[in-house]
């Protein structure tokens, strides 16, 4: 009996060894979150009095089939000396948002584009080797976009949901509403790509991916994001009689003086 109680004591103690409290820090390895795909942000100043500007949309085109439409993000900004506002026989596409854009890259020709903002104003043929060089930088953070629209009284609510990937990200962030399939009004080339062909005024122009609004502020708002953490920003809208929310999509993307960090888009009729 002393032996089995001798041996039952020495089981105890071990166990009450094993057992003893650890601290957290030596308890638990941190793990980094995993590296997410950067997406890249073209802003696409446009114009429906542009001739040259289908040639662009041709170009964004060309990158998004290479690349896919959610890691190639166009936002056509129709604004400057050949943007449209519209008239009583036609529609136009240019805003004072996207005018106030125009203005503060000083942008002198159209078409032109800013990419990720960062590298300045690029004529479109200059686009390609741009987009290229910026998909190929790793992401600080992840965006994830949810919508919920009430079609009875056009209100858009949107959440959206960053996460620090890599290192601490000070900047802004910014929602826009963009629209697909749009008629209206375009001066083009007969062959979009050809010069020579000849220009037409086209009343059946179909545009795509044009900016609507800045849903919070035309620089949106401030936010801080580190490694790890995770936080969600809200905001809501109204949309116009004459926006489709069937061909509506919500765009957000965070921006400091470096560049854009990250962005995303989502359709609202996209499922949740």
């Amino acid at each position: 009996m002393k032996r089995y109680t001798y041996i039952i004591l020495t089981l105890l103690l071990t166990l009450a060894a094993a057992c003893d409290p650890v601290s957290e820090d030596e308890r638990l390895i941190y793990m980094k979150p995993a590296q997410v795909a950067r997406n890249v942000l073209i802003e696409d100043f446009t114009g429906q009095r542009c001739v040259n500007c289908p040639t662009a949309t041709w170009q964004i085109e060309q990158l998004q089939e290479q690349y896919g439409t959610n890691a190639v993000i166009a936002v056509g900004i129709h604004s400057g000396p050949l943007g449209f506002a519209g008239n009583s026989s036609n529609i136009g596409l240019m805003t004072d948002t996207g005018n106030e854009y125009y203005n503060h890259w000083g942008v002198e020709y159209q078409p032109a584009g800013v990419i990720d903002r960062n590298g300045g104003v690029l004529a479109y043929t200059d686009w390609q080797a741009k987009v290229y060089e910026e998909l190929q930088k790793p992401a600080p953070l992840s965006l994830e976009i949810e919508n919920t629209y009430d079609s009875s009284a056009r209100q858009l609510a949107i959440d959206v949901t960053a996460m620090g990937t890599d290192g601490t990200t000070n900047g802004k962030l910014q929602i826009w509403l963009v629209e697909d399939g749009i008629t209206a009004l375009q001066l083009r080339y007969q062959t979009v790509t050809d010069p020579s062909s000849g220009q037409i005024t086209d009343r059946e122009y179909v545009h795509n991916h044009v900016f609507r609004a800045a849903v919070n502020g035309t620089w949106g708002e401030a936010v801080t994001l580190n490694e790890g953490e995770e936080k969600t920003l809200s905001a809501t809208c109204t949309l116009q009689e004459d926006w489709n929310p069937e061909k509506m999509s919500v765009v957000a993307f965070v921006y400091n003086d470096q560049g854009v960090a990250q962005c995303a888009i989502k359709r609202l009729s996209e499922k949740q």
